[in-house]
């Protein structure tokens, strides 16, 4: 902020603050001790104004304000470039550097425990109870809001609690997801297909790769949707659809692992329009040492390692 700038703030802060005291002192001085039964001289639907002071509460709560405001901008920023004087901002007051102090502090306590976390292996780490808490906590701040709070996911997001995976279960997995994000897409075939071909290879993937019957009504040809598949999708989803992990191609053959609903409505949708996943990279919010409690957190999910000793703990809590 320039100099003109800071003086001319300063100039209407104090000024403003000197103006409110002479008019509280001033009008104070000017009123009548006590209750008395003068009115003003004016009325108002027939109401009259009586002459009478106001309240020393309301007197002494103004002067209170004042004198607050003349604390608060010696303490913090808020005249031009004046940068208060609190100790431990040499750049300022912010609420910026107050998170800053606050997560140096939380660093220093905690620090030491999320590093020795770091140093094991994922599996090993989803073994400790102390860990699975801890990383229980970051996964109710940072992704239940998208898998939900027990972690079985919700319409377009996966199911963290069961053996379907898109990427690969496995913890270096796991945890290289969490650190990078995801980004997965599944083409739109209208066009190519018209509506009769994803009519069929909707019905394909419904009845003979997910074992999931077919409407009475249904007019879907099977083979010819079979044709469809072999031809356009096991590129992705390999011949017999037991999708590839490379790819984020999910396992056709796994109902459960559709995230976008398993009706042959919404699967012809996925096929007509295709569909795009975003999975956030989670490494410049948490850092390392976080994203390992959290992917041994959410390893022990699917795998069920230590999550009966700390469902334990929890009772008898």
């Amino acid at each position: 902020m320039t100099t003109f700038w800071s003086t001319w703030i300063c100039v209407l802060t104090i000024g403003s603050l000197i103006g409110l005291t002479w008019l509280l002192i001033g009008t104070r001085k000017g009123e009548t001790k006590g209750s008395v039964d003068q009115t003003m001289g004016h009325s108002f639907d027939g109401i009259e104004e009586y002459d009478n002071p106001l309240p020393q509460w309301w007197f002494m709560l103004f002067a209170g304000t004042l004198v607050f405001a003349v604390g608060y901008l010696i303490l913090y920023p808020g005249l031009g470039n004046w940068k208060g004087i609190l100790p431990g901002y040499e750049d300022g007051w912010t609420g910026v550097h107050e998170w800053e102090k606050e997560m140096d502090k939380a660093d220093a306590r905690f620090g030491p425990i999320f590093a020795k976390f770091a140093a094991m292996p994922v599996e090993d780490v989803a073994k400790d109870p102390q860990a699975l808490k801890m990383g229980g906590r970051l996964f109710a701040s940072n992704c239940a809001v998208c898998h939900g709070s027990d972690a079985k996911g919700a319409f377009g997001f996966p199911n963290l609690a069961d053996s379907d995976w898109r990427w690969g279960g496995d913890a270096d997995t796991i945890k290289t997801t969490i650190m990078g994000g995801r980004m997965a897409a599944m083409p739109a075939w209208g066009e190519m297909l018209g509506d009769a071909g994803v009519k069929n290879v909707a019905a394909y993937v419904r009845h003979e790769l997910a074992g999931l019957p077919l409407p009475a009504d249904s007019s879907a040809d099977l083979q010819a949707g079979q044709q469809t598949f072999s031809t356009m999708c096991i590129a992705c989803h390999g011949p017999n659809g037991h999708g590839t992990e490379a790819m984020g191609a999910p396992n056709l053959t796994h109902p459960a692992g559709f995230i976008y609903g398993t009706s042959l409505a919404q699967l012809q949708q996925t096929i007509r329009h295709g569909r795009q996943g975003h999975m956030p990279a989670q490494n410049e919010l948490l850092g390392n040492d976080k994203v390992q409690l959290l992917a041994a957190y959410v390893y022990s999910l699917s795998h069920g390692v230590g999550t009966e000793r700390l469902q334990a703990e929890g009772k008898n809590e």
